[in-house]
């Protein structure tokens, strides 16, 4: 598998081995190097351009995001340069409220469920993570041009400004973008949705406080037009237009400031970027290939109405890097990769395509549809005052029980524990990993059957969240401050919870021999399936 002819070039130099190759720095490609880099293992990232983007592409991310950024420790850094949004207005043309979705100021993954950010803001805190890394390094201006790819490892061809190289890695993650060169080195196709609309993109940098709407989609046939906040110090306006054509008539500064006179001035804003972005809907057919992936914008694009894009990214990261992460470390053979597209590709797409129905409710451009759109929904609203909260689907078919367990394939709670020495959400207190949530009563089962011993040689944690704390030597014993995993075991009438690495339930059990089923069973898969027999004697 090769990408650009690389017989006529200038002497290559001596390759470079890594663990993993990271293509694109963005903030797909700086999460899964920092979650690798955490995990300790060796990571090259090559990115084209000669430093970060530095402008805003995407504005929003959610708590699941939130709990990955924090695991990378740079959540409370980020909370001052973010706005935590409540709400989402959809209008109509007459500004009549179409659709309201409310926010909770904490989630279920125990951050607030919306933040509005500047994404310069982002990229340079998660830089920072990967340049603290000894096993992180980040090589700028430096262009990917072919892959090579053997059943050991993949040697990838790379231009610098002076020379061209080869970089020996055991996999490559391809995190380069809607125009990835990875994906189109593998042969991977895209699927369209057909969904494919320009808009004109304007940020602004305020000079003063503005009363701007920080989250509405404006459904006017007349112009559909999207205001969202990107944070405290930055607000962005979109504008849909008939055609890229028009992009070039409509991007002079003083028509901009004539679309947004309603709300802003030059006197409370700099408009420092106006861009043009074509929203599409394209999911790739292949996200692995051997030992190449696919994440991100790479794997596939959706249009931005549900701020989804990134987060959607985000969670391809986690899962990549925690499948790598056994691969690398040789718990589990890599069959145990074939779960990633199978895990992630029907939520992108269920994602994708709840971005579109409402994409085509807010840009019907026909007067009529747009009447009959806005009584159906007012009607809708009529009957209903309590907003329907947007709810992404389970992950279904991959890395979980063999069991149909309630819970199953669900996006775990997170809570605040006490150990003793820290109060915090649970992952701040017990760290990352596997982590097997466990009713006091029934850790009993663990020990008696040296199960304890197996789970903490593959990084496995066993949580007991109860009344109060206490020491055990193989298990955090801890306060469940607000209750929130008591209420969560009992929602799910179940005695265990196994919570995998990127936040999602590989199982759940009810009763002490369930229980200790589920952690063999558990122990198994990390060991690619094969049979763990929880004798205390190592899997």
């Amino acid at each position: 598998m090769t990408g650009t002819d690389v017989t006529a070039v200038d002497p290559i130099q001596k390759p470079t081995a890594v663990d993993v190759v990271v293509v694109g720095y963005g903030p797909v490609g700086m999460v899964a190097a920092a979650l690798l880099g955490q995990a300790g293992h060796r990571v090259l990232v090559l990115e084209r351009y000669p430093g970060l983007y530095n402008l805003p592409r995407a504005a929003s991310f959610d708590d699941e995001t939130m709990r990955t950024l924090a695991r990378l420790g740079v959540a409370e850094k980020l909370l001052p340069k973010v706005r935590v949004q409540p709400t989402y207005e959809w209008r109509n043309g007459n500004g009549d409220l179409l659709i309201e979705q409310t926010f909770a100021e904490n989630g279920r993954s125990g951050w607030a469920e919306w933040h509005m950010m500047y994404q310069p803001d982002l990229e340079e805190a998660l830089d920072s993570v990967c340049r603290s890394m000894p096993e992180v390094q980040v090589r700028h201006s430096h262009t990917v041009v072919g892959l090579e790819q053997t059943e050991d490892g993949v040697t990838v061809i790379v231009e610098g400004s002076e020379n061209r190289e080869k970089v020996a890695a055991r996999y490559v993650l391809g995190c380069d973008g809607g125009n990835s060169f990875v994906r189109t080195a593998i042969g991977a196709n895209l699927h369209d949705y057909g969904f494919s609309e320009p808009w004109m993109v304007c940020d602004f940098r305020f000079r003063r406080p503005a009363e701007v709407p920080c989250a509405l989609q404006l459904g006017d046939p007349l112009s559909p037009t999207s205001i969202i906040s990107l944070g405290p110090a930055h607000h962005r306006f979109s504008f849909m237009l008939d055609s890229v054509d028009d992009f070039e008539t409509e991007r002079d500064p003083q028509r901009v400031w004539k679309r947004v006179a309603s709300h802003l001035t030059p006197d409370d804003a700099d408009l420092i970027r106006v861009a043009t972005y074509t929203f599409r809907s394209l999911i790739a057919d292949e996200w692995r290939r051997g030992r190449v992936l696919l994440a991100g914008d790479a794997a596939h694009q959706m249009p931005p109405f549900l701020g989804q894009g990134m987060c959607s990214g985000f969670r391809d990261a986690q899962n990549l890097a925690f499948k790598l992460d056994l691969v690398l470390r040789g718990f589990a053979s890599d069959d145990i990769l074939d779960t990633y597209q199978s895990e992630r590709e029907p939520h992108v797409r269920a994602v994708t395509e709840k971005g579109i129905e409402l994409g085509h409710l807010q840009t019907l451009r026909d007067p009529e549809r747009a009447a009959e759109r806005d009584r159906t929904l007012l009607a809708r609203r009529a009957e209903s005052a309590v907003p329907e909260p947007t709810r992404f689907p389970d992950l279904v078919d991959g890395l979980f029980t063999r069991g149909t367990g309630a819970g199953r394939g669900q996006l775990s709670v997170q809570g605040v524990v006490d150990d003793g020495t820290r109060r915090d959400r649970l992952d701040q207190v017990v760290g990352g990993g596997f982590h097997l949530l466990v009713d006091e009563k029934h850790l009993a089962a663990l020990e008696n059957r040296r199960l304890l011993d197996d789970l903490a040689s593959v990084g496995v944690r066993v949580i007991v969240p109860g009344e109060r704390h206490a020491q055990h030597v193989q298990a955090a014993v801890v306060q469940d401050v607000d209750g929130i995993y008591r209420a969560w075991l009992a929602e799910l009438d179940c005695s265990a919870v196994v919570v995998r690495p990127d936040f999602y339930v590989y199982g759940t059990a009810s009763g002490s021999d369930a229980v200790a089923g589920l952690a063999t069973e558990l122990l198994g898969a990390i060991h690619g399936n094969m049979t763990a027999q929880g004798t205390g004697t190592g899997v």
